[in-house]
């Protein structure tokens, strides 16, 4: 067996990875599926940043803010 691997990474190709319009699928889809454990008055919100693609789950109601801050709901959403 070989011990001495080395894996060298194309930093822009990882880069153009982690932006690409099909990682800001795969979030969009993660995230719309924590918001609707959460039920209603939650909702996401997928934008690319410097470096990689991100999404947010947030309450957009004073009833989901309530509940969130009571409960940790998006927390549980996304552990489940």
């Amino acid at each position: 067996m070989a011990n001495n691997v080395k894996i060298k990474l194309n930093r822009a190709g990882v880069k153009a990875l982690l932006r690409s319009e099909e990682m800001r699928t795969t979030c969009e889809k993660h995230a719309s599926e924590i918001a609707r454990r959460c039920g209603e008055g939650y909702e996401t919100n997928t934008f690319v940043g410097r470096n990689r693609v991100n999404a947010q789950v947030m309450a957009s109601t004073y009833e989901a803010k309530r509940d969130n801050a009571e409960n940790n709901t998006i927390l549980k959403a996304v552990r489940k």
